[in-house]
């Protein structure tokens, strides 16, 4: 029996890790599209951007919860970064999304709190994108 070959552009959107990142900056979604130019490019990495936690939880309500990893600021207007943690880990369990805390505040208390909800991970600002993109290659192998 022979195997159909999948198409180029089906192999990558199944290989695809698609990232919702949440920050109420609007720069922040140039900045993600020019340091990972080489992976969307590639088909690697397709991101959305959501400007606050209210509409993230809409992005993954109408987008059948496609995100495979958020990254959210923690100091957004509305609801915080800490609440929609709360609200991702409750309501998408099967499989959770990877959520990594970002603030430019690096104190303990938010890192406690952050944890203690289910984040994967904490991220201080100016984000180190080449840590960054290593962190990511650890979650698609």
């Amino acid at each position: 029996m022979q195997v159909p070959l999948l198409s180029l552009s089906y192999r990558r959107k199944i290989l695809q890790m698609k990232i919702l990142v949440v920050d109420d900056e609007t720069d922040v979604k140039t900045l993600f599209e020019q340091r990972f130019r080489r992976e969307i490019k590639n088909g690697e990495m397709d991101f959305a951007f959501a400007n606050s936690g209210e509409e993230a939880l809409e992005y993954m309500k109408t987008h059948n919860h496609e995100a495979v990893l958020i990254l959210s600021d923690i100091n957004m207007p509305g609801m915080s970064g800490l609440q929609l943690l709360q609200h991702i880990k409750q309501k998408y369990e099967a499989p959770p999304p990877v959520v990594m805390m970002i603030t430019a505040y690096g104190d303990d208390e938010n890192y406690q709190q952050a944890m203690k909800l289910g984040a994967d991970d904490f991220l201080t600002k100016p984000v180190d994108f080449t840590a960054l993109k290593e962190k990511l290659k650890t979650i698609t192998a």
